[in-house]
């Protein structure tokens, strides 16, 4: 679904209205302290100037294969030459700005040192003038009828007033047109009847008073932030913890934590920007938000690694989709991203759990059966821990990691994750699957978990066995044939 999607986001047009500004980075190396005072002596090397801000979600946009129009503002000055001078060649990128001669260019000048930034320089005017509201006003009059969604890029620099924030939401609405805000007043009604925001987890802390530094406390926040039911939904970014969904129109009505695959961090600016340009693509394709939102959360994870403020091309995260299919095992995080994308979509789910030391025939075709009775089947295996507990010292034959490869390899099988408990009750809590399969061997009040999954509608499926297989067998006999050997 994930690499469909991106394939899909060619040609789409979004329309950003924000505040831009020019984003410079100075490069160099500290060696010694100040005699002046006691502080670092920065030895300057490469400076390097990019869009920033509404600016740096366009870039996004372009880097995608979409098609931006950008709406802003910038002063009469050189930084504000420097910014038309890097957009005028810039493929995929239409820009309609005001020139303001009251209010200068924000620029933001960070100095690093061995991929650490060290300190922050930001000039800045907050506020905008009339005249040059007023074309803003009027350029996105002209542009609008021609967007699959619109961007507000909101830094609190004077672009975007509560008046022009109302008064886009709802031209954009009219037209039947989703608005996706990146917010930054304290105040997140301003933005009612907005699709979507995308607060970080410090904006939606002091936005509604919650601690968002743990699942439960950000996902009060995010509740609240819907509770006056004016905005569709909230994805609040949340840096190395990943992000939280909350959209109860879309079919996610409690808050759904996306969890980051680990990786290093070289540098964070920008990355909201990479956040909201992936997300408004992947709604403007047609994606439900749970896939939008995964893909928005990978192209994050791709755009940290890199130096400054910067953009993720369709290619790179192509390639990240790649690599986390070819895995085997799925995080039980991740799990529950993958069910809740399944439901959005209509599908079933149906889940299967076991030790499955040394597949064999039996296995295979109790799993081929269970997918004949679902659209999706996840397989949740005893971890190593698990398999010792529950068989003995001498098992697992073979580890969790190997165990999973050979199922994940089977067809009927579409993913596969790890529970260290002795019964997978809180997993299946977790992802509340359609139905639950075991063998007939039980009797359907024996199964683990099946009053619950009965309790939300689902049902319990006792597939028949394959006769003459099973785990035990096949190692008494290979231990009998070693032995007389």
């Amino acid at each position: 679904m994930e690499r469909a999607v991106i394939e899909s986001l060619s040609g789409r047009t979004i329309v950003i209205v924000g505040d831009l500004m020019l984003d410079r980075f100075v490069y160099g190396m500290i060696e010694r302290i100040s005699p002046e005072a006691p502080i670092p002596v920065l030895k300057t090397g490469d400076v390097k100037a990019m869009l920033g801000g509404a600016g740096n979600v366009a870039r996004n946009i372009a880097a995608l294969d979409g098609r931006a129009l950008l709406l802003g503002a910038v002063g009469d000055d050189d930084e504000g030459a420097h910014i038309s001078e890097i957009l005028c060649p810039a493929v995929g990128i239409e820009a309609r700005l005001a020139v303001s001669r009251k209010h200068p260019t924000t620029v933001k000048t960070r100095f690093v040192c061995e991929g650490q930034q060290v300190l922050r320089v930001d000039r800045e005017d907050v506020g905008l003038d009339r005249e040059a509201l007023s074309e803003i006003e009027t350029a996105f009059g002209n542009v609008l009828h021609g967007a699959d969604a619109i961007i507000l890029s909101d830094y609190a620099k004077g672009v975007l007033t509560r008046d022009s924030i109302r008064s886009h939401i709802d031209a954009a609405n009219a037209a039947g047109i989703p608005v996706i805000v990146d917010p930054k007043s304290r105040d997140l009604t301003i933005y009612r009847d907005a699709a979507v925001i995308t607060p970080n987890a410090h904006e939606a802390s002091i936005a509604t008073g919650h601690d968002c530094s743990t699942n439960d406390g950000v996902g009060r926040a995010a509740e609240a932030i819907l509770a006056g039911g004016s905005i569709g939904a909230v994805l609040i970014t949340r840096g190395a913890l990943g992000m939280t969904l909350l959209a109860p129109a879309a079919g996610v009505e409690t808050p759904l934590h996306i969890p980051t695959r680990a990786s290093s961090v070289y540098d964070v600016s920008g990355a909201g920007d990479t956040v909201i340009a992936t997300l408004a693509l992947a709604l403007s394709a047609g994606a439900a938000i749970t896939v939008a939102a995964e893909i928005a959360n990978s192209a994050a994870q791709i755009v940290v690694r890199k130096s400054g403020t910067a953009a993720v091309s369709a290619e790179e995260l192509l390639q990240s989709i790649e690599s986390a299919e070819r895995s085997s095992l799925t995080t039980r995080e991740r799990a529950v991203v993958q069910v809740a994308q399944w439901r959005s979509e209509g599908l079933k789910v149906g889940f299967a759990n076991g030790c499955f030391d040394l597949v064999h025939p039996g296995h295979v075709s109790l799993l081929r059966r269970a997918r004949d009775e679902c659209d999706r089947l996840v397989v949740a295996l005893n971890t190593d821990a698990s398999v010792k507990r529950l068989k003995g010292e001498s098992r697992p034959v073979q580890d969790e990691a190997s165990r999973a490869e050979v199922i994940g390899s089977l067809r009927s099988v579409d993913l596969v994750t790890l529970f260290d408990e002795d019964t997978p009750l809180e997993l299946i809590n977790m992802l509340r699957p359609d139905v639950l399969f075991k063998g007939e061997d039980y009797e359907v009040h024996e199964v683990v978990g099946g009053d619950i999954v009965e309790q939300w509608g689902g049902r319990v499926s006792l597939i028949p066995l394959k006769q003459g297989h099973s785990t035990t067998n096949i190692i008494t006999r290979s231990e009998r044939t070693s032995s007389g050997s």
